[in-house]
């Protein structure tokens, strides 16, 4: 529309190359990632060309979308409800990724581990292939120990897995009241629990990236350690790969908080981001429960 300032009139972007760009870091993403796995040296060199790529496109795009709305086009009701309805479209099928990785996690959990231990009645696999498996959880002896070794010993809950729930909780918290220093006018009070969200999202990683050390140098549990260890490192890695972009986003939104793009009636990037750490959290509190501590 030719007038930002008609509130009635509702903006269409103009194309973009961003979302090419963003399939362009992916590809190079998950072919490094998958050469990576197979020790094919090209495949860190792949990954990190993507990850590059990746943040240029995050930049690139953030930037475009900061500039459209200082230019007060992106500030009309039917824009924001399209941003609203997009969000929480995203967010639904973030719920359906991670859903299918929970789904695969008992299958392997209640049906496949015990049939390969004999449950089923009439299943010959177990008689036949490995008739001295014994099925338990966490699996710690695999059908095939030759072939994929498992590991010495399972994640301990009450560790780091514990001490990370509690940050993450802390971490909405502190998001909740930056989000009330919006509503009441209160910058610093945005500001201040707005860097305590990310800081806390930081430690969150450092403790995760410590915990997987643990794993692979002391625990021996590797993504080839049988379907323990791979869906461990699945449904964690992911978590992980979520909240590391969430801190992105956090720090964008802290920057733009600081420039005052924000006010107490026009604030979606800000509740967005929320939103997404909000999903976030509450992820990883299904992780402690199902993955360590059941």
């Amino acid at each position: 529309m030719k007038s930002s300032k008609n509130k009635n009139s509702y903006y269409l972007p103009t194309p973009t190359y961003w979302p090419i760009i963003g399939s362009i870091a992916l590809f190079f993403i998950f072919i490094g990632v998958a050469n990576w796995l197979h020790k094919n040296t090209i495949g860190i060199y792949l990954f990190f060309a993507g990850f590059l790529i990746l943040l240029l496109m995050i930049y690139g795009w953030f930037s475009t979308i900061i500039r459209e709305n200082r230019a007060g086009l992106l500030n009309n009701p039917q824009v924001d409800r399209s941003f609203r309805l997009g969000m929480l479209w995203f967010i639904f099928t973030e719920v359906i990724f991670f859903g299918v990785f929970f789904a695969a996690l008992f299958y392997a959990r209640f049906y496949a581990v015990p049939v390969l231990g004999g449950a089923l009645t009439g299943a010959s696999t177990h008689q036949f292939l490995w008739p001295n498996f014994h099925a338990s959880w966490p699996l710690l002896k695999t059908p095939d120990p030759i072939q994929f070794s498992g590991p010495q010993s399972v994640m301990e809950v009450w560790g780091i897995p514990a001490i990370n729930t509690l940050i993450l909780l802390s971490s909405g918290v502190t998001i909740t009241i930056a989000h009330w220093g919006i509503l009441k006018k209160n910058r610093a009070q945005m500001i201040f629990f707005q860097a305590m969200t990310i800081i806390l999202g930081v430690i969150f990683i450092s403790m995760q990236a410590h915990e997987y050390w643990t794993a692979y140098a002391i625990k021996s549990l590797r993504l080839d350690s049988g379907i323990y260890g791979a869906t461990f490192f699945m449904l964690t890695g992911f978590h992980a790969l979520h909240v590391t972009i969430g801190i992105i986003a956090l720090t964008v939104i802290l920057w733009r908080l600081a420039k005052n793009d924000f006010n107490s009636s026009h604030y979606f990037g800000f509740e967005a981001v929320s939103w997404y750490w909000h999903f976030v959290d509450a992820i990883w509190l299904g992780l402690f429960i199902i993955v360590y501590w059941l």
